[in-house]
């Protein structure tokens, strides 16, 4: 089982370096270069052009060989039959809607790229997908009992603390990736609830005749502003505790309340059309979305903020209640009630 620390881009162990040995196929587009090399000269000369294709041949092996992660790598892996083998077994067996076999499919693909070198044309996006990486380790179960753990955390008794797996050499913690534990952030609900919020505020305005394409990025560059700006107060907080968080994990518990802002915006717009009361709808949901949300956060950063804290900073339970009340204000401005009926 592979596990991931705290954040950082190496803790996650389970995805191996290394070069592939690649199954696809070898095109090797340095033979054509025969047919330009020449002229009309080189029909009269047979002996010396076969005389010269052991050489060439010789400097196109050298070619390939001093480069590893050449284009034809890349394309080995893209149309590897293996690959395309496993989806059409998949696709013949009923398999093709399995979690199981889609998340091995995925997972092989995304080890081909980064073994192949395309990851690392780019500079940082190697790194950046392995940091990544285990914040998107879900599964459609942990998917659900998230859900249902952030609009109802009244009616989780359990403990909320992360589930650890061990600890290294150095002796830092790793903890559970989130398809084993339910405590554990991930960037893919509030990714995906992000997203849905975005286009259920362009149905907004479109159903009100108020449509235009600039909507689109302009409620997604204000959600992200306030919540970088959020991040970047509650960093400071735990700067002044004296506690360390990393700074994904303070993105994955403040991108939750995405969740509750769809449930805000389906409501209203629904209500609006049927009964013709959006705004009232709206801002029910939102009292209770918001509540539980402030309330999720609050159990979260009581695990994730250590007991003892500096002496000298701000007192821990005015932190917690501070970060906790934060969201209300948050879901407050960045809703889209403009053109509710």
């Amino acid at each position: 089982m592979a596990f991931y620390e705290g954040g950082s881009s190496g803790g996650y162990a389970g995805y191996g370096g290394g070069s592939s040995a690649g199954g696809g196929y070898n095109n090797n587009f340095g033979s054509n270069d025969n047919f330009f090399s020449g002229g009309m000269g080189q029909q009269q000369q047979p002996q010396q052009s076969t005389t010269s294709q052991p050489q060439q041949q010789q400097q196109q092996q050298q070619q390939t060989s001093s480069n590893p992660n050449a284009m034809s790598g890349g394309m080995n892996n893209l149309f590897n039959p293996a690959m395309a083998m496993a989806a059409a077994n998949a696709v013949a067996t009923g398999k093709m809607g399995d979690n199981t076999v889609m998340m091995n499919m995925a997972e092989s693909m995304g080890k081909q790229f980064l073994e192949t070198g395309w990851a690392k044309a780019v500079p940082g996006l190697e790194r950046s997908m392995v940091g990544l990486r285990p914040y998107f380790a879900v599964d459609n179960k942990y998917v659900k009992r998230k859900m249902l753990r952030v609009l109802f955390p009244f009616a989780f008794r359990n403990s909320w603390a992360r589930q650890e797996a061990g600890a290294d050499a150095d002796g830092k913690i790793s903890y559970a990736l989130p398809q084993h534990d339910d405590n554990a952030p991930d960037l893919y609900i509030p990714t995906m609830s992000l997203l849905t919020y975005v286009l259920l505020c362009a149905l907004c305005y479109g159903t009100a005749g108020k449509f235009d394409p600039d909507v689109l990025p302009d409620v997604t560059t204000k959600c992200l502003g306030f919540q970088v700006l959020e991040v970047i107060a509650i960093r400071i907080g735990f700067y002044l505790m004296e506690a360390q968080v990393p700074i994904l994990d303070l993105f994955c518990y403040t991108g939750y309340k995405y969740l509750g802002l769809v449930i805000n915006m389906f409501s209203g717009i629904t209500v609006g059309h049927l009964l013709g009361y959006g705004h009232r709808a709206y801002y029910f949901t939102y009292l209770w979305t918001a509540t539980a949300v402030s309330y999720f956060i609050l159990k979260v950063m009581a695990n994730c903020i250590p007991r003892i804290t500096s002496a000298v900073g701000p007192k821990r339970q005015f932190m917690v209640l501070g970060f906790a009340a934060s969201q209300f204000a948050t879901c407050w401005f960045v809703s889209q009630t403009k053109f509710l009926e």
